[in-house]
């Protein structure tokens, strides 16, 4: 229920903790475990599954999980409000399709679905259902980029006329060791660039056109002979090599390159060219990106974060820990369902990546330009809250920016 309103207006709705499921125990899985065990307030994680119930049970075990279920006894499991789908993308549609038909909200890792119609057959299940759904990734309400939404939305640099986004791996050689990097979805474009997209749509909004070039992954012979049999091969599905210009609704053109066909020594850019003003983003596939200002004739200078969830938490050490604040999305979606407002990372944020995503994929093949038809608004995050201090020695208040 509501509580008195602070002196800045805003309405503080004090939700009870969620009793939460997570489902699939891979790469990702120990970070998001910590966080949404320790982290934050509203989430109560009671239970976890995994096709492997090995797997399941040690994760149980480190955690402190009191269950371990199958996917049906979760969708079956009458305390179980809201499912955290971790699992690979091909599962993603089977299993968020099932949560929903349980009358469960679900949380989903990126990508939203495997193609564009299967999201929107669960967005217009999840709406019949009166049921959210939030998809990741939650980096876009990580300290980097609100604090670069902030810049954007206090004309810090004016209007954003144009942009250009790059980021270049060596897919290839990272698909011998992530070996699901050699399924659909496993492209550089789809395991790393949806970050960058996201980010993009996060800050500027919609996405009206988009024309693109695209190039597959060569087939490709391992280098690492220990973990394979020298005759393997594989090519990764898809384009591995896209170059796109995307139009945003609000005028922006933005030049995006997604490079895995060359070396592993990665070159992020993220630079968004405003009339007053440039903004130069740090890497979006993490919390604490840095942010630089340039202005005329002037040296280029860093902007202090404005917001919380940087990445870095005063919990112990977990794999994948540089992506500290995984599952701010979470506490996010379970404070919006507590409150009755819409969530930030929503489905129809989800859908859009989806098909600006996708539609790269499409204006590469066809050679024509593709016009995405999913809208979707996305509020920022309140500024002033943030995620440790003295130094990083105590936690500080940044969970209430996610409360409104």
């Amino acid at each position: 229920p509501p509580r008195d309103k602070q002196e800045t207006g805003e309405v503080i709705h004090l939700a009870q903790k969620m009793k939460t499921a997570v489902v699939g125990c891979g790469m990702i899985s120990s970070i998001y475990l910590k966080n949404l065990k320790g982290l934050f307030s509203n989430i109560d994680l009671v239970a976890i599954a995994n096709r492997n119930p090995d797997a399941a049970r040690e994760k149980a075990q480190q955690f402190g999980i009191d269950r371990v279920l199958t996917i049906d006894e979760v969708a079956a499991a009458e305390d179980i409000d809201l499912v955290v789908n971790l699992t690979p993308v091909p599962a993603h549609y089977g299993i968020i399709r099932t949560m929903l038909e349980a009358g469960k909200h679900v949380y989903t890792e990126k990508t939203f679905t495997e193609t564009v119609e299967q999201a929107k057959e669960l967005c217009a299940l999840a709406d019949a259902k009166g049921l959210y759904v939030g998809v990741a990734p939650d980096t876009v309400l990580g300290a980097g980029i609100q604090t670069a939404r902030r810049a954007i939305d206090t004309d810090m640099i004016g209007q954003v006329t144009s942009g250009v986004v790059v980021i270049n791996r060596d897919q290839n050689l990272n698909s011998e060791v992530f070996r699901f990097l050699q399924q659909e979805g496993g492209a550089l474009a789809h395991d790393v660039g949806i970050y960058y997209i996201a980010a993009l749509v996060a800050l500027l909004g919609p996405v009206r056109a988009i024309r693109a070039f695209g190039r597959p992954a060569p087939v490709h012979a391992p280098q690492l002979l220990h973990l394979y049999e020298p005759s393997a091969s594989w090519q990764i599905p898809g384009y591995n090599l896209l170059s796109a210009s995307l139009e945003f609704e609000n005028g922006a053109l933005v030049s995006v390159l997604f490079d895995g066909n060359t070396i592993g020594a990665s070159q992020h850019v993220f630079t968004l060219f405003g009339t007053r003003g440039i903004l130069k983003i740090g890497d979006p596939n993490t919390f604490d990106g840095p942010n630089r200002l340039v202005y005329e004739g002037q040296e280029e200078c860093p902007l202090p974060f404005t917001h919380g969830y940087n990445g870095h938490n005063t919990l112990e050490p977990a794999p994948f820990d540089h992506y500290g604040h995984r599952g701010i999305g979470v506490s996010e979606l379970a404070y919006a369902i507590s409150a009755g407002r819409p969530n930030r990372l929503s489905k129809e944020f989800g859908l859009h990546c989806m098909e600006v995503l996708m539609g790269m994929d499409r204006a590469a093949e066809s050679g024509e330009t593709v016009m995405p038809v999913s809208r979707f608004e996305m509020r920022p995050l309140a500024p002033g809250y943030y995620s440790s201090m003295m130094g990083g020695a105590f936690r500080a208040d940044a969970e209430r920016s996610l409360i409104n």
